[in-house]
């Protein structure tokens, strides 16, 4: 005995068929790809963040040093031409695959905690500096922000160890061949041991 089949009972089976298909494909992980590249991409966002919030407050740690050292002109100019340059370099979530970016990015944010360093040290030679109330509150900001800095750089590169990893390795190799083919690795940070204190701060 044969069955026939209705029209709609054939478009019934076919959606019940792409349902259950869809479902065994994100059972076996065809959404890692993405979801881990927008993890990473967050990530990124919030290491951004942190390094404009330290940008921000330099104006006013350097004009309050100023009004206590201003022979120091050489290492203040130091600061602001750094600040400035790490301003600039901006890298798009969609070139963190770019290495060279990266790096250029770290390089110019290593080079404005070099500048930060070096003015947090000169302060030591100025007693009413290091008592006045505005340069205290902008040091701490400023120490709790390099904190802030050092989690997101380590979230960042958590988010993208994950991403990779999902990317070199079976099944994610496959999905992201076969389904993403744009996917490519994101550039982590390399910087090295001393950018990655935070500038020392001495009371």
């Amino acid at each position: 005995m044969r069955l026939s089949l209705t029209a709609p009972a054939i478009r019934m089976l076919a959606a019940l068929t792409l349902t259950g298909l869809a479902l065994s494909l994100a059972g076996c992980g065809v959404n890692n790809v993405p979801t881990l590249e927008e993890q990473a991409k967050a990530r990124w966002s919030d290491v951004q963040n942190q390094y404009q919030r330290r940008a921000d407050l330099i104006p006013n740690l350097v004009e309050t040093v100023k009004g206590f050292a201003r022979q120091e002109e050489k290492v203040l100019t130091e600061v602001v031409e750094a600040r400035a340059k790490a301003t600039q370099v901006n890298i798009d979530a969609s070139k963190l695959s770019d290495p060279e970016a990266v790096k250029r990015f770290q390089e110019a944010q290593a080079q404005l905690s070099g500048a930060l360093g070096r003015l947090l040290a000169v302060s030591e030679n100025y007693p009413d500096l290091k008592s006045n109330q505005n340069f205290l509150a902008l040091q701490s900001q400023l120490e709790g922000t390099e904190n802030r800095i050092a989690v997101a750089r380590r979230d960042y590169i958590q988010a993208v160890q994950a991403y990779n990893t999902e990317l070199r390795t079976i099944p994610g190799r496959w999905i992201a061949a076969w389904l993403y083919p744009e996917a490519k690795p994101m550039a982590t940070f390399e910087t090295a041991q001393e950018n990655q204190a935070a500038p020392k701060v001495t009371f």
